[in-house]
């Protein structure tokens, strides 16, 4: 430590650099780190959900000093004409909650918010006005920017946190409501019921661009409660563009963003799953990694996680082909039919689908009987993806 202010520099406190930080300070206490964001706070603005079949029994311990909001009893999703209701548990994050865990749970020092890193090498960052910190590792956990080596559509959504005048009734998650007009794409809203009086509503679209009508969705969320019966006062709005990867050159994304010597971590890595866009499973197996691999050097580091990364491409090309054949094969009126199908399924398989971990006879069961979308379709989707 003699020759550099830190042991690992982290750029970007997002759901990734938290998360890395958080399984250092649990499993190498002795390194010094700095965890580096541009924000006011850690986390940004925004809300992970995820299913408790998505992580391991280490990693759900990485997440037991959150504040975490825990439904215990499963979870409901809604398609025109069918309803059912699925028992896996589902957990959710909030930000503001996220950035309170860390400040109590990191080293005094180790969160620098409001700093703004000019440029990072191997050997540590640079901050604006010129001060440097030196660093034996640098990760770069920023997030994710729109890349030409890469194809697919966007996930769009808006989510509104709402104080509810009188007791919503939702009594369970509801994870996909389709049973709406779709516009634009495969549309559904999602709710949690986070209290009595409490409840998250989002308004998400599988959509071909990245774009975004604030005005439109907010119009979409009022009329959603009002046919619900749900008034009251807006907490928190949150928003957000989310890549849904169907194919592109790896290669060719690592080469652009690769700075010799510095680690990738997060959506910036390509740790995410291509279709439903879910980050938190990753970033938990990926900061338990890293925390696990200390004992290399920097340079090292950059190395485990292009790796790690090229691996997580190859295990995830199934889904991958399904979100092909979700934008280029099906109507975007008619692609709520899909998810529809797909719900129907043993929950097992749906557990293992969204924790990334299909077996081939998921694989084939997701693809056996008759296709929500013209064979015809489908087999021009796939044969012409990148």
């Amino acid at each position: 430590m003699a020759d550099r202010n830190c042991d690992i520099a982290l750029v970007g406190g997002g759901l990734s650099g938290g998360l890395i930080a958080l399984a250092l300070a649990r499993h190498r206490p002795e390194l010094t780190v700095s965890l580096f964001e541009a924000g006011d706070r850690l986390g940004g603005h925004h809300r992970w959900s995820w299913f408790e079949s998505d992580l391991t029994p280490e990693g759900a311990a990485l997440l037991d000093g959150f504040r975490l909001t825990r439904w215990e009893r499963g979870y409901d999703v809604c398609f025109p004409g069918v309803s059912r209701h699925l028992g896996t548990r589902y957990r959710s994050l909030a930000s503001v909650d996220f950035a309170q865990g860390l400040e109590n749970l990191l080293a005094k020092g180790t969160i620098r918010c409001g700093t703004d890193v000019r440029s990072l090498d191997r050997h540590g960052v640079t901050l604006a006005g010129a001060e440097r910190v030196t660093a034996g590792a640098v990760i770069d956990c920023r997030g994710f920017e729109q890349a030409s080596q890469l194809s697919g559509g966007w996930q769009v959504f808006m989510g509104r946190h709402i104080h509810t005048a009188a007791p919503h009734g939702i009594e369970h998650p509801v994870i996909m409501d389709a049973d709406v007009e779709q516009i634009g794409g495969y549309r559904f809203v999602y709710v949690l019921p986070l209290g009595p009086n409490e409840i998250f509503v989002e308004d998400t679209y599988y959509q071909d661009e990245p774009t975004l009508d604030r005005k439109a969705l907010s119009a979409r969320i009022d009329a959603y409660c009002q046919d619900n019966g749900w008034t009251g006062e807006t907490v928190d709005t949150e928003t957000g563009v989310l890549p849904v990867i169907t194919g592109g050159d790896f290669a060719a994304f690592q080469h652009a963003q690769r700075i010799e010597g510095v680690g990738v971590a997060g959506a910036r890595g390509g740790f995410a799953h291509p279709l439903t866009s879910y980050t938190l499973p990753f970033a938990v197996e990926t900061a338990l990694a890293i925390a696990k691999a200390t004992h290399l050097s920097g340079e090292e580091i950059a190395i485990l996680l292009e790796q790690r990364a090229r691996h997580h491409w190859r295990s995830t090309r199934f889904y991958r082909k399904l979100g092909v054949m979700l934008f280029r094969a099906a109507r975007p009126e008619d692609r709520w039919q899909i998810f529809d199908r797909f719900y129907r399924l043993d929950r097992r398989l749906i557990e293992r689908f969204y924790a990334g971990r299909s077996t081939r006879a998921d694989k084939a069961r997701i693809l056996c009987g008759r296709p929500p979308v013209p064979v015809h379709r489908a087999v021009k989707a796939v044969l012409g993806a990148a």
